[in-house]
C-alpha cells in the first residue's frame, strides 16, 4: 500500500488522465457512432457508403497507427496543437466509434420493420424515424455488447502512455525512477482496472434490470 500512499501525486494525476481519456473518448465515440450507425441504414446511398467506407477503414487500423497520425501527422499539417491528451482522447472516440455503430447497426435491425413502416406513414421523416422510434429501442438491446466496447476502450487508453499521456499505463516507469518495486507497481495499476472494470458491469447490470423492466 506505500507504493500509493508515497506517490499520490503521481498516482492521482495518472488516474485523473485515465478517468479523462475514457469518458471524453466514450463521449466522442458514442456521438459519433451513433451518427455512423444511422449512417449504414440510411436509405441515401451516399450516406450508407460513406459510413461503410468510414467503419472499414478506421476499424481495420491499428488504433497505434491512428495514434501516430494524430499525435505525429496532425501537428504536420500546421493545424493548432491541442496537446497529447486532446489528441489521444480523440484517437480514442474516432476509433471506438467503428465499433458503437456497428453494435448499434445489429440493434437496429432487430427493431421490426414494420415499426419504421408505420412510423413513415404518419409523415414522420427519415431522422425522426430513427431518433424517435428505432434508436431508443435498438439501445435498449445492445447494453451487454456495447459496455463490452466501452470495456475495451477503457483498456485502449493505456496506449496513450506511449504518446507522452500521464495516465495509469506509464505509472510504472515514473515510479521506477522513485525506486519503486515495477511488479507492485504493475499489479496496482492492474488491480485499478479491475475494479472499474467491475463497477462499468455494475452499470451494464443496472441498465439491463432497468430497462428489462420497461418492457
Amino acid at each position: 500500500m506505500n507504493v500509493i500512499v508515497d506517490n499520490l501525486d503521481i498516482w492521482g494525476v495518472a488516474l485523473r488522465n485515465t478517468l479523462l481519456l475514457f469518458f471524453a473518448g466514450a463521449a466522442i465515440a458514442l456521438v459519433l457512432g451513433t451518427l455512423v450507425g444511422a449512417m449504414r441504414v440510411s436509405p441515401v446511398p451516399i450516406a450508407r457508403a460513406v459510413g461503410t467506407v468510414y467503419v472499414n477503414i478506421v476499424r481495420n487500423t491499428p488504433l497505434t497507427v491512428i495514434f501516430f497520425f494524430l499525435a505525429f501527422g496532425y501537428p504536420a499539417l500546421d493545424l493548432p496543437n491541442p496537446g497529447y491528451t486532446v489528441l489521444a482522447i480523440w484517437a480514442l472516440g474516432i476509433y471506438t466509434a467503428t465499433y458503437v455503430a456497428e453494435v448499434l447497426r445489429s440493434g437496429i435491425n432487430t427493431v421490426p420493420v414494420g415499426q419504421a413502416e408505420a412510423a413513415r406513414a404518419l409523415g414522420l421523416t427519415f431522422g425522426q424515424v430513427m431518433t424517435l422510434v428505432v434508436m431508443p429501442q435498438a439501445f435498449r438491446s445492445v447494453v451487454p455488447p456495447m459496455m463490452s466496447v466501452l470495456i475495451a476502450l477503457l483498456k485502449n487508453t493505456t496506449i496513450a502512455a506511449g504518446f507522452s499521456v500521464a495516465e495509469l499505463g506509464v505509472i510504472r516507469a515514473n515510479l521506477s525512477e522513485r525506486g519503486e518495486n515495477a511488479l507492485v507497481v504493475l499489479l496496482w495499476v492492474a488491480a485499478i482496472f479491475v475494479v472499474m472494470v467491475l463497477a462499468l458491469s455494475f452499470v451494464q447490470r443496472r441498465l439491463e434490470n432497468r430497462w428489462r423492466v420497461a418492457r
